[in-house]
């Protein structure tokens, strides 16, 4: 592992104290950059910190709804006050209220998840880059999904939200490069997270979802976060409006 490719950087993760998220805030720690944690739960918040600490790694953690107004706000206000800028933005928080047939989903269902995935994503994007352009540029990372690009059965609506995000993606990175701000995108295919237990936890569902899958194996959260470091690092200065797919070659276009 390379160590030190992000030294001196200033990293916000969101819901960041599981799966994927926190294997994106560790990763970005190990490669040297300080990391505001987030969670809505405090206990999660308190875990997470204690286990990175312990680690030996630069990280500091707070609670943050990011579907709340006030909570975006005092996670950035928090962070600069702490460290004094941020280089780093991740936006991981995604939700999933609803299963079942698209058209039988409720008003309130579609509201909630283009607010968390979508609009949130756009709103914190949106309170970090004033400070970002003051300091000469930064980096926005915007964790989607595959299914942005193949929409899921039963999941037509976060399929959805994820493709708006490829979208987003591209409008973004367009709008901010002028101020030296790359935004990019990845998409992570089936990982072994609880979020997406139900496609691998049972045997005979793992097994037919690593039929699809040309490495024939489900992901891992950590094999999220290098292509996460690596967007973020000195590597990546000509790459922006991308989305990178990390899904083990499982088939899928737009």
């Amino acid at each position: 592992m390379q160590l030190g490719v992000l030294s001196g950087k200033v990293a916000v993760v969101t819901a960041s104290t599981k799966g994927i998220g926190l294997a994106i805030a560790r990763r970005l720690a190990r490669d040297g950059a300080q990391v505001m944690i987030s969670s809505r739960k405090q206990d999660n918040v308190d875990q997470t910190l204690a286990q990175l600490l312990a680690e030996g790694l630069s990280v500091s953690g707070i609670v943050c709804h990011v579907g709340k107004k006030e909570d975006r706000e005092v996670l950035v206000n928090e962070t600069l006050r702490r460290h004094g800028k941020i280089d780093i933005l991740v936006s991981n928080a995604a939700t999933n209220p609803f299963v079942g047939r698209m058209l039988d989903c409720s008003e309130e269902g579609w509201d909630k998840i283009f607010e968390i995935n979508v609009k949130a994503p756009f709103l914190l994007t949106k309170l970090v880059v004033p400070h970002m352009e003051r300091q000469g540029g930064g980096t926005i990372v915007l964790v989607g999904s595959i299914a942005g690009y193949r929409p899921a059965p039963f999941i037509g609506l976060y399929s959805i939200s994820k493709t708006t995000l490829l979208g987003l993606t591209k409008v973004l990175a367009d709008e901010l490069a002028p101020a030296n701000i790359r935004v990019n995108c990845i998409a992570p295919g089936i990982i072994k997270t609880q979020f997406s237990a139900s496609l691998w936890s049972d045997d005979n569902s793992r097994q037919r979802f690593e039929e699809t899958i040309s490495m024939r194996r489900i992901g891992e959260p950590e094999e999220c976060a290098g292509t996460v470091s690596f967007l973020c690092s000195q590597d990546a200065a000509y790459i922006t409006g991308e989305t990178i797919v990390v899904a083990g070659g499982f088939d899928c276009r737009l």
